[in-house]
């Protein structure tokens, strides 16, 4: 594990610059346009100053609500793995190793991303009970993770728990016009990767419109932004409210954990789909390149199967069940000709920035400072950044690649078919536009599909 880490640890972004200025009780407050247009070394002092006032932490109810949840969902969490399951688990000395070189967060530099695949509703939270019981009340140094916003976050109380238990609103295209690659939950999960100021050299930030009052769909630019607006809230709909948990400098460099299939896949010898694109997004965007971790989990399917009949709600017991924890991935290796790649497309795209800019206002003198002085907030894209033939591509291999990475700690258990190599391409899971049901066989594998 360590000449991975070694690896990863070596691989050096170029830093960022600073972008907003943060009021007296820690929350932040758009630049001005002196700050914009200060000197390399002001907007170097600005980004101390920004760092040094950030909130550290939520309220102390918040916390206690934090500590209780993960803690308790731990302790059921291991108690039924343990005592009425069989359960195999491999790595785990060498990620609890990694785990405890990062639980203080001051000392962290970087971010941790897990990755494995999804076959039962049960794989969060019941397999983090693999965990000793002694990480389970310290949510600091536990997950964080995307769920379903129409599932988890439906009425107050169930996003009250949710939010507690360390879990961001993702919205499913399939149910919200609000979902995609680039909504603000995601955002978020780069910014938990990374830390303060969360900014990137030579953009500038989009600007924002009122808030959204209509029940016409937002626009990216309509949704507020913590760092824009000072608040310690942002929105996922443009209407809604959630807590901004990356704005706590006690989250920097936080673990974030992601299943990139996107639903619930129960095949026979536990293969993969595809995996979408948000994984591509966290492990290029966040600032500096995060610890990947690979992971393969086999048997929740049969605890919790998708064709169970009653008591439905119940999950089964008796059941074989393995995790195993991959290596830390050798990033320079496995993705650092990619994030070269995403330099370049940035670079290109802010060139491209700068010249439409000069041709609208004639003067290179202000093109420049309205334009590269300004940086544009970490996870916050440009549309050609977001849609070019080349980001897409980029995006595409580092999921491709993140997938193999699962693989390989599949291969390495020991016991399964090789993979398909048709499973990892996105048109082989193209939607069948005929079927209506929420819960259906896959044409392709025969697997049952639950997308409710």
């Amino acid at each position: 594990m360590s000449s991975n880490m070694t690896s990863s640890a070596n691989y050096k972004p170029p830093a960022p610059a600073a972008d907003a200025a943060t009021g007296s009780h820690g929350t932040t407050t758009a630049t001005t346009t002196s700050s914009t247009m200060a000197s390399p070394q002001q907007q170097q002092q600005q980004q101390i100053q920004n760092h040094a006032q950030a909130p550290h932490s939520p309220n102390l109810p918040s916390r206690i609500a934090s500590v209780m949840i993960m803690g308790l969902t731990g302790v059921i969490s291991r108690t039924f793995l343990y005592g009425f399951n069989d359960i195999e688990v491999k790595g785990l000395d060498r990620f609890k190793q990694l785990l405890d070189s990062r639980e203080d967060p001051e000392r962290r530099e970087r971010g941790l991303l897990t990755v494995s695949n999804h076959i039962s509703v049960l794989d969060d939270p019941v397999v983090w009970g693999v965990l000793p019981l002694s990480y389970a009340f310290n949510p600091n140094n536990l997950r964080w993770t995307l769920a379903a916003h129409d599932i988890c976050f439906a009425n107050p109380t169930f996003s009250a728990f949710f939010t507690a238990g360390q879990v961001l609103p993702c919205h499913r295209l399939k149910h919200s016009a609000h979902g995609g690659l680039f909504q603000p939950s995601l955002t978020q999960a780069i910014r938990l990767l990374s830390s303060q100021p969360f900014t990137q050299p030579g953009f500038s930030p989009a600007p924002l419109t009122s808030p959204v009052t209509s029940l016409s769909t937002p626009s990216a630019v309509d949704i507020p932004d913590p760092f824009t607006i000072g608040t310690l809230t942002y929105s996922t709909t443009g209407s809604d409210s959630h807590p901004a948990p990356s704005i706590y400098t006690r989250n920097r460099h936080s673990w974030v954990h992601v299943f990139p299939e996107g639903l619930v896949h129960q095949h026979p010898q536990v293969d993969l789909r595809y995996f979408k694109w948000g994984v591509a997004r966290l492990i290029l965007e966040s600032e500096p390149a995060p610890d990947v971790v690979p992971m393969f989990i086999d048997g929740t399917q049969h605890v919790m199967n998708e064709e169970r009949g009653f008591p439905r709600f119940l999950p089964r017991i008796g059941k074989k069940i393995r995790v195993a924890f991959g290596e830390v991935v050798d990033y320079e290796r496995e993705f650092g000709d990619l994030r070269r790649r995403w330099r370049r497309e940035v670079e290109r795209v802010r060139q491209q920035e700068e010249e439409e800019v000069k041709a609208a206002k004639g003067n290179e003198l202000v093109a420049v400072e309205n334009s590269s002085s300004k940086p544009r907030l970490l996870g916050d894209l440009p549309e050609q950044l977001k849609y070019s033939e080349e980001a897409q591509k980029i995006r595409i291999e580092c999921a491709r690649r993140m997938r193999e990475q699962v693989l390989k700690v599949r291969r390495e258990l020991g016991g399964y078919d090789e993979s398909d190599p048709n499973f990892g391409e996105a048109s082989t899971w193209a939607p069948d536009r005929k079927v209506k049901a929420e819960k259906y066989k896959s044409r392709v594998d025969g697997s049952e599909i639950n997308q409710d």
